[in-house]
């Protein structure tokens, strides 16, 4: 899923957290509620201006940051 379209950078808005398509609702956001148990007919139903592409664009989103994460170790 090619998510650079659908996901949104923006200083003022929600703290710079990344949105979908420059709306208020975060991939956090998106990403919670999934993992509360919604299905995705579930999110759709609630936020209609959201799409089937925004929740996989999210999803998209969050496993390629995991992919980049760096584990720093402190020295003992």
């Amino acid at each position: 899923m090619e998510y650079k379209d659908r996901i949104t950078l923006e200083a003022g808005k929600r703290s710079g957290q990344p949105c979908i398509r420059g709306l208020r609702m975060t991939v956090g956001d998106i990403l919670s509620y999934l993992a509360a148990g919604m299905s995705h007919e579930e999110v759709l139903e609630d936020f209609p201006y959201l799409e089937e592409e925004d929740i996989l664009a999210a999803l998209a989103y969050a496993a390629e940051e995991m992919n980049n994460t760096l584990v720093v170790k402190a020295a003992a």
